[in-house]
């Protein structure tokens, strides 16, 4: 009794047994789905970068600002203290640099009034 092996080879065979590739199909309201998760997840992606990313950084350092002083005498107005401390220079710019400086609401100041004015305009 003699046995003879063979090996049989189901590569490349016509015999049709591989299964069928199936087309994946998705509708309209699946791609609205997909859409909206892709979107999700990149808007996710950049609140995490704004929230997780580089803060402001303080430093231990104190500046080094001084300011003079100008109190207002009664019945002057801003355009006159403005042409007193700053002769030469253009009286709406330093109208306006003493209206953000102080905080004031308007262009409006009171007699006795203490203005802080900035020190490139102090002599």
């Amino acid at each position: 009794m003699s046995a003879t092996i063979t090996s049989i080879s189901t590569a490349g065979s016509s015999t049709g047994s591989s299964a069928p590739r199936t087309r994946l199909r998705i509708t309209r309201r699946g791609r609205r789905v997909v859409g909206a998760a892709v979107a999700l997840g990149a808007a996710g992606i950049v609140a995490a970068g704004l929230l997780l990313g580089p803060g402001a950084v303080a430093s231990d350092q104190v500046a080094d600002v001084s300011f003079a002083q100008v109190t207002v005498e009664g019945g002057e107005s801003l355009w006159q203290v403005a042409n007193e401390i700053a002769p030469t220079k253009d009286p709406r710019d330093v109208v306006s640099d003493l209206v953000q400086l102080n905080n004031l609401p308007s262009a409006e100041v009171a007699a006795g009034q203490t203005l802080a004015v900035p020190e490139k305009y102090s002599r």
